[in-house]
């Protein structure tokens, strides 16, 4: 199984993460931030990956030390799960529906660290959690984990809708590019590396 455990202790944040790219869907989350658990629950449940995860951060002072910093220790998490690429996938496109809500997800686990967000239109709060943080979260991931991630909103008017439909669609992309295929043999690059 691919799996990674990690702690990391900041003046801001204290984070501990077990993650395993092949499970089942099995999350214990507890960021102390409602949404953003939710939002990673389901993450995880349709990508099938295994996370626990509990972070205590400077909520006094807002959110974004928490959302960031659990974004940098997944991204970290992740590259160390999927080590050296050989076999897998690597890429993976995936459009999900949310209700009126449409995004698509297209990753390539590259070694390269680049986000495209173009996602328009949320409105500032969901509950209390602040909507702008999404990108933090996807930029802290694709820095660490040194993938490239494009995030693109077709259409949606329910802020909530279009942020389930993009964790969703994350997760499930982030599952197939990290699937083993048989008929690849060594690393996806004809460079033979990433």
């Amino acid at each position: 199984m691919r799996q990674f455990e990690l702690n990391r202790k900041t003046a801001e944040t204290s984070i501990h993460l077990n993650f395993a790219i092949d499970g089942t869907g099995k999350t214990d989350i507890q960021t102390e931030v409602g949404f953003f658990d939710h939002m990673l629950v389901l993450m995880s449940k349709h990508g099938l990956f295994d996370m626990t995860l509990q972070c205590s951060g400077d909520l006094d002072v807002d959110q974004h030390h928490t959302v960031e910093d659990i974004g940098i220790v997944f991204g970290q998490a992740f590259k160390k799960c999927i080590g050296n690429k050989a076999g897998i996938n690597r890429y993976a496109t995936v459009t999900s529906p949310m209700d009126e809500a449409l995004s698509t997800i297209s990753i390539d686990i590259s070694g390269r660290s680049h986000l495209v967000y173009h996602v328009d239109g949320l409105k500032d709060k969901v509950g209390d959690f602040d909507t702008e943080l999404v990108e933090e979260f996807f930029h802290g991931f694709v820095n660490h984990a040194q993938i490239t991630l494009h995030i693109n909103l077709a259409y949606g008017k329910n802020t909530h809708h279009i942020i389930e439909s993009i964790f969703k669609g994350f997760g499930r992309a982030l599952d197939e590019a990290t699937q083993k295929n048989l008929r690849i043999q060594g690393v996806p690059s004809t460079k033979g590396t990433l």
